[in-house]
């Protein structure tokens, strides 16, 4: 039988019960909807199609366990009991995350410092070795929420945000830019999927760089928002099981295919003709440059 996880996906406040709603349509049990996040289990697969069918999560977490850490001495110990030899290479990179705090754990570079330790210093017991930090694209990004007096710690899966899509470089966005996965729940909100099965069309007067068009057309050619991106933080953990996550992408690029012959008219415009030009270099990065 295969394993079953527990998961959390973080995503806009406001925007949880789309998610929710999201994450069950892709598979996901025992969803449950938290502040700024949804909770949800299943096996390594759900958590894979999440990373790569989410239009609305920032990331997803795979949590690996729950324990008091009030104090720095409790979060080291906490830390260390977890089996990282089976997540991280001895001579492998890492990066933590650290969110909030606890009454002995108010800084959160500090509360990184001691989780670090923890785990460089049981794999160095083990294995002789030890991995080094890598703040840019890690083999394992690890997640640290402390709250309550309490550490959640956690697998980044996708290793970056999930609103990097990968069809806009670094920079290339207009004033007041919308982030992708923010202008995806604003579609889904408005009701876009079911307009766009109708055959509706989507017309924005003030395109800027066009994240809204493009998302639109992501959504209305059934194409996984995730199909473009580069990285995935999961392909240096020890855990990744390849041949789940390439049949993931295969059935992604069938139904893309099919779905592109269904794009509806989607259409935009802006005064500003730098946004037109941005706007347009997006579109064509998407795969949708002669369709918007």
């Amino acid at each position: 039988m295969s394993t079953t996880f527990r998961y959390a996906a973080t995503c806009p406040k406001s925007v949880e019960s789309l998610l929710a709603a999201e994450l069950r349509a892709l598979g996901a049990a025992e969803v449950r909807e938290t502040r700024a996040a949804v909770t949800f289990s299943g096996p390594l697969e759900t958590g894979y199609r999440a990373c790569l069918w989410s239009r609305l999560a920032s990331r997803i977490l795979l949590t690996l366990a729950e324990f008091p850490a009030a104090t720095a001495d409790e979060l080291y110990a906490g830390v260390a009991a977890l089996p990282w030899e089976e997540h991280i290479a001895s001579d492998g990179t890492l990066a933590i995350d650290v969110v909030g705090s606890t009454a002995g754990l108010t800084h959160t570079r500090f509360a990184a410092q001691k989780a670090k330790d923890a785990i460089v210093d049981r794999l160095r017991e083990r294995a002789g070795t030890r991995p080094s930090v890598e703040f840019e694209r890690p083999d394992v990004r690890v997640n640290l929420r402390l709250a309550r007096e309490r550490a959640t710690l956690s697998i980044d899966l996708a290793g970056e945000p999930l609103h990097e899509r990968g069809y806009r470089t670094p920079g290339e966005q207009t004033e007041a830019p919308l982030k992708e996965n923010l202008a995806a729940a604003v579609l889904v909100r408005a009701g876009w999927p079911e307009l766009a099965a109708g055959g509706g069309a989507l017309i924005d007067p003030m395109c800027g760089s066009g994240t809204l068009l493009v998302e639109g057309a992501l959504m209305a050619a059934d194409r996984a928002p995730g199909l473009l991106r580069e990285h995935w933080g999961f392909v240096g953990w020890l855990g990744h099981d390849a041949d789940v996550w390439h049949a993931l992408l295969d059935e992604a690029d069938d139904r893309a295919d099919a779905g592109r012959a269904r794009l509806p008219v989607i259409a935009g415009y802006d005064a500003d003709v730098r946004a037109v030009e941005l706007a347009r270099a997006c579109a064509k990065r998407a795969g949708f440059g002669s369709a918007i």
